[in-house]
């Protein structure tokens, strides 16, 4: 009987420390209440101005998202590691995000700074979503975790030197910034330009993170250019638009969108009149897009600082198609059925922007349109 008693006694504890046991274990088997994106990019030195439009307009997102719960009951948190649009010190905060196990990467800025970047997203197989980037070499070839929002640079240079062309002007030159993206947006104009048996008449360069253009001024005007397509940051491209006017300049002067808008036309001043953008977002002043009007008023209850531009614009819409993509992905959401999530996004109405991945394709979107600065720091389209 004794033993008995103590056979059971001895099951019962089993069974008491086995409950135990699978209690214990509940909160490591449930999901975590966050979601954590990292993002690398320039939140100081002469391209910050992209990196810091770019993330407020994403955190104007995601921050009203959470406050009514986030996605399938989930926050989402933004964390941001500084690079100075370097491409060392945005390997160095790629690696750490990857081994902080972020959920995948968000809003990148910059053509180099993502290039550098790519063989540990590769390595890791992570989601790496939304960049600020039109470069063609981040999309060909395709990555099964890479997703471009935004159209390309090709598809930008495309419409600029079909809008020059279309008024005469064969006559264009190119000042771009002397790396990855600079490249990208040669390549661009050099592919539009060929099939109509054009070439540029002069190509001045200037360093990532430098505003050195004197060189590259004296190049260009020697040419005697009607225009001048631009694929640098906004400080550069600012100090080159300077310098050619004083020279006597008066041709025109087209940007990629990569330039930061804004940041351009407060870099400018009363100097931004008839400087002409390439823009691949509707545009953040207007009324006709549901998307525009949403954005609008998601900045203006934001208050603070935040003001409507096209690089906050493009991080709210990478931000919202992230999410959608989130939503889909189901639960629990993992990196595998993330990727699933934003590929049955196909043409998909996000208010007046469409969006059209697929499992061979991981770009949303070809959207692209013209606009102008005036003299008072606004945009006419």
């Amino acid at each position: 009987m004794s033993s008995l008693k103590t056979s059971l006694h001895r099951r019962d504890a089993i069974k008491y420390f086995a409950a135990a046991g699978a209690a214990l274990a509940l909160p490591a088997l449930a999901q975590p209440a966050r979601i954590v994106l990292g993002q690398s990019a320039a939140f100081s030195g002469p391209a910050e101005q992209l990196g810091l439009q770019m993330n407020q307009g994403a955190r104007i997102y995601f921050d009203a998202l959470n406050a009514t719960g986030g996605v399938n009951g989930r926050t989402i948190e933004l964390r941001t590691l500084d690079d100075g649009y370097e491409p060392e010190r945005c390997k160095a905060n790629t690696d750490k995000l990857i081994k902080d196990d972020v959920f995948a990467l968000f809003g990148y800025v910059g053509t180099p700074t993502c290039m550098a970047a790519m063989p540990l997203v590769d390595a890791a197989k992570i989601p790496f979503f939304g960049p600020f980037t039109g470069a063609e070499a981040l999309r060909d070839p395709f990555r099964k975790t890479v997703f471009h929002v935004r159209a390309s640079y090709d598809d930008e240079t495309a419409l600029i030197v079909k809008q020059l062309t279309s008024l005469g002007i064969q006559k264009i030159a190119v000042f771009h910034q002397n790396d990855a993206y600079g490249q990208a947006g040669l390549q661009g104009v050099l592919h539009a330009m060929k099939p109509i048996g054009l070439a540029p008449v002069a190509v001045g360069t200037v360093e990532r993170n430098s505003v050195d253009v004197a060189k590259a001024v004296k190049d260009i005007m020697a040419a005697k250019p009607a225009a001048v397509v631009q694929v640098g940051a906004y400080k550069a491209c600012a100090a080159f638009i300077r310098e050619a006017r004083k020279a006597g300049y008066g041709g025109t002067f087209f940007n990629v969108s990569f330039v930061g808008t804004q940041a351009l036309a407060d870099e400018l001043g009363k100097d931004a009149r008839g400087v002409v953008i390439s823009q691949v977002m509707p545009s953040p002043f207007s009324t006709t897009t549901a998307i525009s009007r949403e954005y609008v008023e998601a900045v203006r209850k934001a208050g603070g600082d935040a003001r409507p531009n096209y690089s906050s614009m493009e991080g709210y819409v990478a931000a919202k198609v992230f999410a959608e993509g989130l939503k889909r992905a189901g639960k629990p959401a993992t990196r595998d059925s993330l990727v699933t999530g934003l590929e049955s996004m196909q043409n998909t109405d996000f208010g007046g922007f469409h969006v059209d991945f697929s499992a061979r394709d991981h770009k949303a979107s070809n959207y692209v349109e013209l606009s102008m600065l005036t003299e008072d720091g606004k945009v006419r389209r």
